[in-house]
């Protein structure tokens, strides 16, 4: 595997190393130990699979506060996605900043994203699946959420969007949210706690 840190700290595309032969390839995806060497915390509480049917299929913006937070590992096992994730890291120099990781079948490229960090995409093409390796557990009433078109993110997303959720539409902008968003983010609140 190959470990590409994001202009996110603590963010990294992880692409595989094939090696081919007549049969096609194999390569591996995921290794504790090669996680840990790099800094990241390959704990996995549960596993989940995202399948889309249609193109301009749109998930996100999620995450999780802590003490629920998520560290995840998503990679795309079908099709293509345009996977986004913004820093919600209040100490962080990139707090709100994002970044767009091209992720197929094809290319076979993984993300790792840190906890604090909201995640969502938008499918490039139709059946896609992902397949996300989580190191938490989801916590009713931990989860939150911004809106896709947020315009403190200014996300410029690469597809039309055709397909949203009723609850992906209710999300409140970060301007509604800010303050909460910052407090129930600060990790130096919870190492009191």
């Amino acid at each position: 595997m190959i470990f590409s840190e994001t202009i996110l700290a603590g963010a990294y595309t992880v692409e595989i190393d094939r090696h081919q032969d007549n049969r096609g390839y194999f390569a591996r995806v995921f290794c504790a130990d090669t996680f840990l060497a790099h800094g990241l915390k390959p704990a996995v509480a549960q596993a989940s699979i995202s399948y889309n049917a249609k193109r301009g299929t749109l998930r996100g913006l999620h995450f999780q506060y802590p003490p629920a937070a998520e560290n995840k590992y998503v990679r795309c096992t079908k099709g293509a996605v345009a996977d986004v994730i913004v820093d919600l890291r209040p100490e962080s120099p990139t707090y709100l900043r994002h970044v767009i990781v091209n992720l197929s079948a094809d290319n076979g490229r993984g993300l790792y994203i840190p906890e604090r960090f909201a995640h969502g995409f938008i499918t490039l093409t139709d059946d896609t699946e992902l397949i996300y390796l989580i190191s938490n557990y989801y916590t009713p009433g931990a989860e939150g959420g911004l809106p896709h078109d947020d315009p403190s993110l200014g996300i410029s997303w690469p597809a039309e969007v055709r397909v949203l959720s009723d609850r992906d539409k209710a999300w409140k902008p970060h301007s509604n949210i800010a303050d909460e968003l910052k407090g129930r983010m600060n990790i130096a609140v919870h190492k009191r706690s």
